[in-house]
């Protein structure tokens, strides 16, 4: 009865040890929820795979000024008439000083899945990653230099 006590418990170990390492491993790779907005780890780090030129410049302005601008206003400074007031600080894409905590793969992914408060809309049901990343080429034109 010992060891068959001994092999039970022994298994029990085993599996949950087992059930614990892929839980800790997805964990890790799974995004992160900030302020509202979920961001893979590599988010600060990817960038935009689209080589930037006039055309996407066009296609991002003209995507920007179907899906975005009722919001984030036609320049960009979170005075569209969609807008929130209570987020327009958030909602300005012109800020200069916000520019090192939303390089390119942060914007990606922020349009890319949204945000419920303030609100943001995932836009992957809607346009495609190559459609993003070209609007984020062109939101990129609006900041400040200084």
């Amino acid at each position: 009865m010992t060891r068959r006590l001994v092999a039970i418990v022994t298994f029990a170990w085993i599996a949950v040890a087992a059930a614990a390492v892929p839980a800790k491993q997805t964990a890790q790779t799974q995004p992160a929820s900030k302020g509202g907005w979920t961001l893979p780890p590599e988010a600060d780090t990817t960038t935009n795979p689209l080589q930037v030129d006039a055309k996407v410049l066009a296609t991002g302005k003209a995507i920007f000024k179907d899906k975005c601008q009722k919001c984030h206003g036609a320049t960009g400074k979170g005075d569209g008439p969609d807008a929130d007031p209570d987020a327009q600080e958030d909602m300005d894409l012109t800020r200069a000083n916000r520019a090192a905590k939303n390089p390119d793969g942060v914007v990606f992914f922020k349009a890319w899945n949204g945000r419920k408060k303030p609100k943001m809309p995932a836009f992957k049901d809607d346009l495609t990653k190559e459609q993003i990343w070209a609007v984020v080429a062109y939101v990129q034109t609006f900041r400040k230099t200084s």
